[in-house]
């Protein structure tokens, strides 16, 4: 019995993540248009992977759900989606709080050096906060550094249970290329990751050192096209130890606002180069993913 109600749960979520992007489209077509726009960007949400220099205004609450995809490795099937339900707000001038829960769905058979499942579980929490030292209204481009801090009880690309922390350092800055058309941004990241499996007793230490560059352009009063590259390298240990691999991923983001309080961003990247360490391949599926995609929608309330 246990089995067949926990294979309509998975089937259930798949189906529901298969339809995702069609939803999503749905949404845009559906959602009233406001009749005008603000003047310049307000770079807090725009981007898919990325994140700007704006931190919103004193006094502001937020409701966001964020939904990221990673599909493929080196071999077999492989699939999971992460959503998390998030609360930001804007205690002081130029910080803000935001703290998160997150839900995993794997789909993983016959992948290398990765146990078979399908399971949906609750993963964890996040914390994460962000300080703006740099109005680029004030300042020629804008800066802002970031750390969000989780705790899991799943591994977010085995789904195998454990224990996981850490955190994701960002400095990110961003600047108008062209007053209100174009913006331009930059991340800065490094994120040190400890890991200790519940069945084998096993731990590890990992960190992550990555730059993404962004740039979006407004097509009309209420929408942004444009897109993102970044490009990672992992090691093993905390500290930048043992080279693991590296990847560079390139793809589209779009950005609607719905309404005076709706927003919606889409962000798609696919991997087109990488190296796992040790070998001559022109991708690394072992460390990184072949596709990755990302849903975000939020609403001030």
């Amino acid at each position: 019995m246990a089995d067949a109600v926990e294979a309509v749960v998975v089937s259930g979520m798949r189906a529901r993540a298969d339809t995702l992007w069609t939803i999503a489209a749905c949404t845009i077509a559906l959602a009233p248009v406001p009749a005008s726009a603000e003047e310049g960007f307000d770079t807090e949400h725009i981007f898919g992977f990325m994140i700007g220099s704006d931190v919103g205004n004193v006094g502001e609450r937020e409701f966001q759900t964020e939904t990221t995809g990673r599909f493929g490795k080196g071999g077999g099937n492989y699939r999971a989606l992460g959503h998390e339900v998030e609360i930001e707000i804007v205690p002081l001038p130029n910080f803000r709080i935001e703290v998160g829960g997150t839900a995993t769905l794997h789909d993983i058979t016959g992948v290398p050096d990765i146990d078979d499942r399908r399971q949906f579980n609750f993963q964890g929490l996040s914390l994460d906060l962000r300080y703006r030292l740099l109005d680029r209204e004030r300042a020629p481009f804008g800066m802002t550094v970031a750390a969000e801090t989780h705790g899991d009880r799943i591994d977010e690309v085995s789904g195998a249970k454990g224990r996981m922390y850490g955190t994701d350092f960002t400095l990110a800055f961003d600047r108008e290329l062209i007053p209100n058309f174009a913006i331009g941004a930059l991340n800065l990241i490094y994120q040190p990751e400890w890991t200790r499996f519940e069945v084998s007793g096993l731990s590890e230490k990992s960190s992550t050192i990555g730059a993404a560059f962004a740039g979006m352009v407004r097509v009309s009063p209420n929408v942004l096209l444009g897109g993102e590259i970044r490009y990672f390298r992992q090691y093993e240990g905390i500290s930048l130890g043992e080279f693991s691999g590296q990847a560079l991923f390139v793809g589209p983001t779009a950005y609607f606002q719905l309404s005076g309080q709706s927003r919606l961003t889409l962000s798609w990247s696919m991997q087109a180069w990488g190296r796992p360490a040790g070998s001559g391949a022109n991708l690394d599926l072992v460390n990184f993913e072949r596709h990755q995609a990302r849903l975000v929608f939020g609403i001030n309330f």
